[in-house]
């Protein structure tokens, strides 16, 4: 007999004796963890200093948490519990779009303060960002939340009544567009380690690269969940957003993203560089 649907958890939190861990938060720590371990062998790989990530993460990861909320706060202001509700971040409310933008640019700040290599720096980091994400979205499942529309597929996820919308409480079971993205997000690491081996992008352009195809999943996914969102002229914010990501970062590919026929190696490519420490 076929699994009709799968459960959520029945609690968002894990309890280990006297301690409660939210399982929002220990998702987005292990996401973290998991991306600094891949960006450190990468980094690794092409003869850089593993250190190196530690630092950048010490100063992106706290970006990009801030970011991501600050917004979350922008494009979906529904805050109806008075000044103190934007920082509960432990009730979710993180926009991926927002941390990832501030995270990559304090980093960027990083490896310039310390001169060392941005482009091959950045390729080797950013498939990491992809997986911090995919696994950053297990918290979605436990908070029940971010879900589609209703659905009937074998893979539909149950979702509780007090967790529906209120068109929906007849429903039981959605589409898992958390589980979606995560899913999607961990081919895209595969695809852009694939594209880094190419050697056929400049030096950093994996960026780039990164940002069309998880914006181009976002605006699928966008269309089919159904949690309450800013719209512009109809149209969720995130979709609108993420149009102007895929327009800019699409054109920069174009226009200046092709390697040259001398360029170095990139990630992985085993290029020795001493990197200076700060």
């Amino acid at each position: 007999m076929l699994l009709a649907s799968f459960p959520s958890p029945s609690s968002e939190a894990i309890e280990l004796g006297p301690l409660t861990l939210r399982a929002y938060g220990l998702a987005i720590a292990f996401g973290v963890l998991a991306a600094v371990w891949l960006a450190q062998k990468r980094w690794a790989a092409d003869g850089g200093d593993p250190d190196d990530i530690g630092t950048i993460a010490m100063w992106a990861v706290p970006a990009g948490l801030i970011g991501s909320r600050i917004y979350h706060v922008l494009t979906d202001w529904r805050f109806d519990e008075g000044w103190a509700e934007p920082f509960k971040i432990w009730e979710g409310g993180l926009g991926i779009p927002g941390g990832m933008a501030a995270g990559v640019i304090v980093g960027v700040w990083v490896i310039n303060r310390n001169g060392w290599d941005r482009g091959r720096l950045l390729d080797a980091c950013v498939p990491a960002l992809p997986l911090a994400q995919a696994i950053g979205r297990i918290g979605n499942w436990f908070n029940q939340e971010l879900f589609g529309r209703p659905t009937d597929l074998p893979w539909a996820v149950e979702i509780a009544p007090e967790h529906r919308p209120d068109e929906h409480l007849l429903e039981e079971t959605f589409h898992p567009t958390f589980a979606y993205e995560a899913a999607w997000n961990l081919g895209l690491v595969l695809f852009l380690i694939w594209v880094g081996k190419t050697k056929k992008l400049k030096s950093g352009a994996l960026l780039a690269v990164y940002a069309v195809g998880y914006l181009v999943a976002r605006i699928w996914l966008e269309t089919v969940r159904i949690d309450p969102a800013t719209e512009i002229a109809g149209v969720r914010v995130n979709i609108w957003m993420s149009i102007v990501g895929i327009a800019v970062a699409g054109a920069w590919l174009l226009l200046r993203g092709r390697a040259s026929g001398d360029a170095g190696a990139g990630a992985g490519g085993g290029n020795i560089v001493r990197s200076r420490m700060s």
